[in-house]
C-alpha cells in the first residue's frame, strides 16, 4: 500500500513539472540557456548517482552480480538506444531558436509520452524495493525532467501551439507517467520479482541518458569558468544521492 501511495504522489508531482512553462514564460531566452545547462549538469550526476549508488547496489545486494543482471541493465541502454534512434526522440534541453528548430512537434509528444510512460514505471518499480530508493529515484528523475519538459515546451511552440495548448499537450504527455506507475504497481502482484528486472532496467536507462545526452550537451560548453560550475553541479547531483543513503 506504501508503494502505491508514495509512488503515484510521486509521479503525479513529476508529472506537473510539465506546466513549468507557465513559470519561465517571462523568462529571456538567452537567460534561459544559461540557467539550463545547470539544471542539466546537476540531472546528469542525479541520474549517474541513483544508477550506481542506490539502484544497482541494491540489486546487487540481492542477486550479485550475475549475468542475467547484465542482461537487465543493458536492455535498459539498448531500449533507450532504440527509442531515440528510431522514433527520432531526442532528450534535447536547448530551447528552440531560429539556430536549433526542432521539428516533428507532434512526433515529439508521441516520443515524450513514452518516456514519461518509462519513467512511471521506474519509479513504481522503486517503491516497490523501498521508500528510500523510491525517493531517490524520483528526485533524480524529477531534476531531469525540469530541462527536458522545458525544451518540450519550446518545441511545441516552435511547431505552431499557442501557449495553452502547449502546456495542456505537454502535461497530457507527462501524464502517462502515472499510467506507467499503475502498470507496474498491478503487475508486480502478478509477476514474480519483477523489481529484479525494473531496477537495473531503470539503471540502464540513466546511465544512457546521462551519458549520451545530457554530458555531450554539456561538452558545447567550452569556456573555462562555466565548465568548473557545471562539475561543481555534478557534482552536487551525485553528492545528494549519497546523502539519500543515510536515510535508508
Amino acid at each position: 500500500m506504501s508503494a502505491w501511495l508514495y509512488g503515484i504522489a510521486s509521479v503525479i508531482i513529476v508529472s506537473l513539472i510539465s506546466l513549468v512553462g507557465i513559470i519561465i514564460f517571462p523568462v529571456k531566452e538567452e537567460n534561459l540557456r544559461k540557467i539550463l545547462l545547470y539544471f542539466v549538469s546537476f540531472a546528469a550526476g542525479a541520474l549517474l548517482g541513483d544508477a550506481f549508488i542506490h539502484l544497482m547496489p541494491e540489486i546487487v545486494g540481492q542477486l550479485g552480480f550475475t549475468l542475467s543482471l547484465s542482461f537487465y541493465l543493458l536492455s535498459g541502454i539498448v531500449i533507450s538506444f532504440i527509442v531515440e534512434k528510431f522514433i527520432h526522440w531526442r532528450h534535447c534541453h536547448i530551447p528552440t531558436s531560429d539556430s536549433h528548430p526542432h521539428p516533428f512537434a507532434y512526433m515529439n509528444l508521441f516520443a515524450d509520452a513514452v518516456h514519461n510512460f518509462i519513467d512511471g514505471i521506474i519509479i513504481a518499480a522503486s517503491y516497490l524495493v523501498s521508500i528510500p530508493v523510491g525517493i531517490a529515484t524520483t528526485l533524480a528523475v524529477f531534476f531531469h525532467e525540469i530541462p527536458q519538459e522545458i525544451g518540450d515546451y519550446g518545441i511545441l511552440l516552435h511547431g505552431g501551439f499557442t501557449r495553452g495548448k502547449a502546456l495542456f499537450f505537454n502535461f497530457l504527455s507527462a501524464a502517462t507517467a502515472i499510467i506507467g506507475a499503475i502498470i507496474a504497481l498491478i503487475l508486480s502482484a502478478y509477476v514474480e520479482n519483477l523489481t529484479l528486472m525494473l531496477i537495473p532496467f531503470a539503471a540502464g536507462s540513466f546511465i544512457y541518458i546521462a551519458s549520451s545526452d545530457l554530458i555531450p550537451e554539456l561538452h558545447k560548453e567550452t569556456a573555462a569558468s562555466k565548465s568548473v560550475l557545471q562539475l561543481i553541479m555534478f557534482l552536487i547531483g551525485i553528492l545528494i544521492m549519497f546523502s539519500l543513503t543515510f536515510i535508508e
